[in-house]
C-alpha cells in the first residue's frame, strides 16, 4: 500500500491530487491512503449550492475567516479549521456497482478503530441536527462547557466510485470545535438546514490528542491495518510544485 502524506497549495490542488491518485490505482491496482490536514477553508457540497441562500451562506464564511469551496460530491457544508484532518483510502475494484455499503461498514470501523488507538471511546453515529449528516458518521462523548459530558459528532465519511477503484474518504474534527460550531451556525442558518452547535465535538474534547499530525497517523497505521507500506510525499506521487 502507498502512503501518501503531505498537502497540495489549496483545497482545489487537494482534490484534483486525490482525484489523481484515484485514477492512478484504477490504471496499476496499488492501494492508497492519504492522511492530511487541509488548508482553511469551508467545503459546500452540490446541494447547498442549489439552495436559495447559497451566497449568504458563502458570504457569512468569507467573513468568519473561511474561504468558501464547492465540492462536487459529499453532503452538506463542513469547516477544515486548519488542524481539521482529512482522509481518503482508496482501493482498486472490478465492479463499481457492489461493495458499497460494505466499504461504508469498514470505514467506520477504520475510523472508530484509529480513534480508539488514541484513547477516544467512539462510535457510530451522530447527534440529532450535527453537520453534514449521514448514515455513516462517527460519534464520541465529549466534554461541554458546564462540565458534563454528550455525544459530539468527530467524523464524516463519504464514497466515491469510479471505473476501476472506490475511495472511501471523510473528515476528523481534531481541536477547535468552537471555530466549527461558530461558522456552521450561521452558514447552515442561510441555507435553512437545521443545525446545533452542541452537536459538534472533537477528538480533543472527547479525550484523545489535539495534535492533528497524531491523528492522521493513527488512520494511517487503521487503513493500512498491518500491511506493507511505502511511505511518499504528494510531491513524490503527483509531480512537483504541488505540495505546501
Amino acid at each position: 500500500m502507498r502512503v501518501i502524506r503531505g498537502r497540495a497549495d489549496s483545497p482545489e490542488g487537494d482534490r484534483e491530487r486525490t482525484r489523481e491518485l484515484l485514477d492512478s490505482v484504477a490504471e496499476d491496482g496499488t492501494p492508497v491512503v492519504r492522511a492530511w490536514t487541509p488548508h482553511r477553508h469551508l467545503a459546500f457540497g452540490r446541494r447547498d449550492a442549489n439552495e436559495p441562500g447559497y451566497d449568504d451562506a458563502r458570504v457569512a464564511a468569507r467573513e468568519r475567516g473561511f474561504p468558501p469551496v464547492e465540492r462536487s460530491v459529499g453532503g452538506r457544508a463542513v469547516a477544515y479549521t486548519g488542524t481539521t484532518v482529512a482522509f481518503a483510502a482508496l482501493e482498486p475494484t472490478e465492479e463499481s456497482r457492489t461493495g458499497i455499503t460494505d466499504r461504508y461498514e469498514a470505514g467506520v470501523d477504520t475510523v472508530v478503530d484509529a480513534l480508539a488507538s488514541l484513547g477516544v471511546d467512539a462510535e457510530r453515529g451522530e447527534p440529532p441536527d450535527s453537520f453534514c449528516p449521514g448514515d455513516y458518521s462517527v460519534q464520541a462523548p465529549c466534554s461541554t462547557d458546564d462540565g458534563d459530558r454528550r455525544p459530539g459528532k468527530i467524523a464524516g465519511i463519504a464514497q466515491r466510485v469510479t471505473a476501476g477503484a472506490a475511495m472511501v474518504s471523510g473528515v476528523v474534527v481534531v481541536d477547535g470545535r468552537d471555530e466549527v460550531r461558530d461558522v456552521l451556525d450561521p452558514v447552515y442558518d442561510a441555507l435553512e438546514v437545521a443545525f446545533d452547535p452542541a452537536s459538534v465535538g472533537s477528538v480533543a474534547a472527547a479525550g484523545g490528542p489535539s495534535d492533528p499530525d497524531a491523528v492522521a497517523r493513527a488512520l494511517e497505521d487503521a487503513i493500512v491495518d498491518g500491511r506493507e507500506r511505502s511511505v511518499a510525499s504528494l510531491r513524490e506521487a503527483t509531480g512537483p510544485s504541488r505540495e505546501a
